[in-house]
């Protein structure tokens, strides 16, 4: 039995045809909206490289890029062909050719889903990319006469001062570090000295951060070294006091930021998906249609059109039939219930039955 059969006059298939070939010229359009939308998020990207780490973070963009002009190529095709099914004699032209073009565009729109769900599921390999890049960037953050490295300085400053974040997971990320260059440390100084022989790794670590980490909003001048000594500061309590520095992580603040473009992009492509399936669905109903019509010879009468011609249960049985027997070249396929009509022919005799053979006279 037919899933969710439906019956077409001829003015019904006429009107279908012309509205698919609209949507399919429609279906271009949001081709290239994901087109769009996929190389925006490759730029957004590729605008933080640096504090990135390499890995697969780029596999969204991508994606959202095939996705784009592979639409635009199949719905341009869709659209000639819908244009084409207004007339039964035209149609007789595609007629071998939609069914597989059916199959390719389903197969597409679901690439489209997928593309919308990694969308959503990025978010910890964009976090552990952003953790990794971060912490190598801080590190190297002094490195500004090493070619390679210095430009990470007016990076991260840059980065910071925009995204109002300081260090990696909080401006305490900076204590734990030497991030000042030595080339502007008085080794002659017994502070300096001092600091440098009591840590191990001889660095020279304080309880300050860059300039980039303060907050222009602060009626207070910016408190940059010394975090941590109260009696440094007039009327100053480190504990208690809302500091007049950036509190929050760069990490986590690029995480939001990149969270959002990747929400937005995946409810963008949801509803493309959802319009793609439609359209879908539409150029199926039209193809059995027509196909109906032909095989009833009547182009001016009605036909039934329908998704599939068989129930669920039958159509997933009859495929897995189709694909057991894949391959099997020296087996007899029974795929719909025909069998090879070499097999079990029963003998024809020609001539009549039971004649009785002619003996040879004997000598005399």
């Amino acid at each position: 039995m037919a899933v969710l059969k439906v019956k077409f006059t001829k003015t019904k298939r006429d009107k279908l045809a012309q509205i698919l070939w609209i949507l399919n010229w429609v279906s271009v359009v949001s081709g290239i909206i994901l087109f769009s939308l996929g190389l925006f998020l490759k730029i957004e990207i590729k605008k933080r490289n640096e504090v990135m780490a390499k890995g697969d973070i780029n596999s969204v963009p991508n994606m959202l890029i095939s996705v784009g002009v592979i639409a635009c190529i199949i719905n341009f095709l869709g659209g000639k062909i819908c244009y084409d099914c207004s007339d039964a004699n035209k149609f007789s032209r595609w007629k071998l050719v939609m069914l597989p073009y059916i199959v390719c565009t389903f197969c597409f729109t679901f690439c489209i889903l997928v593309g919308a769900l990694m969308c959503y599921t990025m978010r910890n390999e964009l976090e552990e990319s952003l953790y990794l890049g971060l912490r190598d960037a801080i590190k190297f953050y002094k490195d500004t006469d090493i070619p390679g490295r210095c430009f990470l300085k007016k990076t991260v400053d840059l980065l910071q001062i925009g995204f109002r974040c300081c260090g990696n997971n909080g401006f305490r990320d900076w204590f734990e570090i030497q991030w000042v260059s030595a080339r502007y440390l008085n080794m002659a100084s017994k502070e300096v000295q001092d600091r440098l022989k009591s840590n191990v790794d001889g660095k020279f670590l304080v309880d300050g951060v860059p300039f980039s980490c303060c907050n222009p909003s602060s009626p207070r001048p910016c408190i940059q070294y010394q975090l941590t000594n109260n009696s440094a500061h007039y009327n100053y309590d480190f504990l208690t006091e809302e500091l007049n520095i950036w509190v929050r992580g760069c990490r986590e603040a690029l995480l939001d930021y990149y969270t959002a473009i990747m929400r937005s992009i995946g409810i963008a492509a949801l509803l493309i998906w959802l319009f793609e399936l439609s359209v879908l669905i539409g150029v199926r109903y039209l193809q059995t249609a027509m196909k109906n019509v032909l095989l009833l010879g009547d182009l001016e009468g009605e036909s039934d059109g329908w998704l599939l011609e068989n129930s669920f249960v039958e159509t997933a049985k009859y495929n897995i039939s189709v694909i057991k027997n894949l391959g099997k070249a020296n087996q007899i396929s029974t795929v719909s219930g025909m069998n090879d009509p070499n097999i079990d022919v029963q003998n024809t005799n020609c001539g009549k039955n039971n004649v009785p053979t002619k003996t040879i006279p004997a000598a005399r």
